[in-house]
């Protein structure tokens, strides 16, 4: 039998696609391209060569795969922000706050 070990409400999707993330803080337009690792119904991973602070207020769009799977534009927060390993890239916790 497997064991589901993970503490999370929902179960997380390995995606490893494209996402563009809007951050909606001082530097308003800023846009940045980085790749949503896994995707769950209340957020998500993304790996991201730039950090963003924790509690940054962001809209998320990622493109679909495939007509039964539709684009997802949402807005979210930053609730985690870690360095890979000294000089490389960031891994963020975001959560999805509402679909739009």
């Amino acid at each position: 039998m497997i064991k589901y070990s993970d503490n999370r409400n929902f179960f997380r999707m390995m995606v490893n696609t494209n996402i563009e993330i809007d951050i909606s803080d001082a530097d308003a337009g800023r846009k940045l391209d980085a790749v949503c690792r896994d995707l769950s119904a209340t957020g998500m991973a993304v790996e991201s060569d730039e950090p963003i602070e924790v509690g940054t207020n962001v809209i998320c769009r990622l493109e679909g795969a495939s007509p039964e799977l539709p684009a997802l534009k949402a807005n979210a927060t930053v609730v985690r922000c870690s360095q890979e390993e000294e000089g490389g890239s960031y891994l963020l916790g975001i959560e999805i706050i509402e679909h739009l």
